[in-house]
């Protein structure tokens, strides 16, 4: 029961990475709202883990849909612990120089402008109560970067760099700001990276991580709990990978 009476946002927390986060969160006695774009999916994963959840409807790139979590939050909840930036966009493998500008400002809006707008809202509030965990979901892309993945992986670039910049100007105020760095997981997003789902590409996946698995939910949940848990106290500005040793 780490985060016994804290009250929690997880964006993108309605399926793969999120929800592992989510159900530890809960596990370890937090509230948490449901934060994800399929509206539908967050509801269902709430009514199935009870009163601690609230699931909401919420598009990350926009700051009406943002703030309105927000205010949902503490209105239901009674105010913000823990924030997870979660949600996030990645594209097909293909040439830097062909990717739409459309999909790229898809990833700009919701790889790191998303931060952006949560941070408006949510950091007032932890500077006031004077305590707060602020953890966001970077990738292995933005430390070790594959071909082909660019903009994604420049995108995650930006996550580390904002997670450390913001720890350094937020300690202060007694609000702790780190970062998860997953490889690639059983998650929605795994074909988009592979660009194709085969037995082939797997294994030439899983030979590039030492421990020679993917990421899991549950594996992103425990470590999301650690450093949003006081037993973390000491730890911000790190980008903790959780790779199986593939960055190394």
């Amino acid at each position: 029961m780490r985060l016994s009476g804290k009250a929690a946002i997880v964006t993108g927390g309605a399926s793969g990475f999120g929800a592992g986060i989510v159900r530890r969160f809960i596990l370890e006695g937090a509230r948490v709202v449901i934060a994800d774009i399929n509206g539908d999916a967050a509801r269902e994963m709430a009514d199935e883990l009870g009163d601690a959840a609230l699931g909401l409807q919420v598009d990350v790139s926009s700051a009406d849909d943002v703030e309105t979590m927000v205010k949902s939050t503490l209105r239901s909840l009674g105010g913000i612990d823990i924030l997870v930036n979660n949600a996030g966009v990645g594209h097909k493998p293909e040439p830097m120089e062909t990717l739409s500008e459309e999909m790229f400002d898809r990833i700009f809006d919701v790889n790191i402008k998303a931060i952006y707008r949560t941070a408006r809202q949510v950091v007032p509030i932890m500077k006031e109560n004077g305590a707060g965990a602020i953890l966001n979901i970077a990738s292995t892309g933005g430390v070790s970067p594959r071909p082909n993945l660019t903009w994604y992986n420049a995108s995650k670039g930006w996550v580390i760099t904002a997670t450390r910049s913001m720890a350094v100007e937020l300690a202060a105020s007694g609000v702790r700001v780190n970062a998860l760095n997953p490889v690639a997981g059983e998650t929605p997003m795994l074909k988009t990276f592979m660009g194709e789902d085969t037995p082939e590409i797997r294994a030439k996946f899983l030979a590039s991580i030492p421990i020679g698995r993917f990421s899991t939910p549950e594996d992103m949940g425990a470590a999301a709990c650690f450093l949003c848990s006081d037993d973390a106290s000491m730890i911000t500005g790190v980008a903790l990978e959780v790779d199986g040793g593939r960055c190394i």
